[in-house]
């Protein structure tokens, strides 16, 4: 029996590549990136299919879901962009890119993961499952950081309304806060601070966990932090 379909959305070698090797076991693979040239053993390992995207672009983002071959079982959202600064010195079109990245390419994928899953035959009352990786800038926006609040912001409630209206129509819908910062490769947590960073493949196993919840109880919104951040 083939194995069901998952697609990864903004691909790297942090977060996304461990829930891409936590996925692989039990779901083929496509995986999407604004550029794929550093996903090529990340793709053979896991055995998936590379496909460069632009998630702002929405013919780009209709055709990946357009030319599965399955209907995805899940959908993972993870890109975002930063713009820091004063707030009367930001640049109206880098705000713009950064609020496009994060929200817009969110509304994008939400959308068209939503079309073909609504086509799809429920398993167990369950078409899919639709995560957005969020942050801690969708809960309260920093100093400097105003771009990155308003995408987050945004995205939260994208996902807060997809999940009032799906999730009776049997896909789950949920936005993780990722409240700190992910120890990806070549980053080093602080001397002083050990155990202050969340390791990617355990951020990954909460994102299964919410994978394969049931029905009756489904999470719409979850927050990973480090044992030692402060609330």
């Amino acid at each position: 029996m083939a194995k069901p379909h998952a697609v990864i959305i903004g691909v790297g070698n942090g977060l996304s590549a461990a829930l891409a090797r936590n996925l692989a076991v039990d779901y083929s693979l496509t995986l999407a990136a604004r550029g794929t040239d550093k996903l090529k053993l990340l793709a053979d390992e896991t055995a998936a299919r590379m496909v460069q995207l632009d998630a702002t672009d929405e013919d780009a983002v209709a055709a990946l879901f357009d030319r599965l071959t399955a209907v995805p079982r899940i959908v993972i959202y993870n890109p975002s962009a930063r713009v820091r600064g004063p707030i009367s010195e930001l640049s109206a079109d880098d705000v713009r890119n950064a609020v496009e990245v994060t929200a817009i390419g969110a509304f994008l994928t939400g959308k068209h993961a939503a079309k073909h899953m609504l086509q799809a035959e429920p398993i167990d009352g369950t078409r899919g499952t639709i995560l957005f990786t969020g942050a801690s800038a969708g809960v309260k926006g920093f100093p400097h950081s105003a771009p990155f609040a308003m995408g987050k912001f945004a995205q939260r409630g994208l996902a807060e309304s997809m999940a009032r209206e799906l999730h009776p129509q049997g896909v789950h819908v949920a936005w993780i806060n990722i409240d700190g910062g992910i120890l990806n490769p070549g980053r080093a947590e602080p001397d002083d601070r050990p155990g202050s960073m969340l390791r990617p493949e355990a951020i990954a196993r909460t994102y299964r966990h919410l994978i394969e919840q049931d029905r009756s109880a489904w999470t719409n919104e979850v927050a990973v932090r480090p044992w030692v951040e402060r609330f």
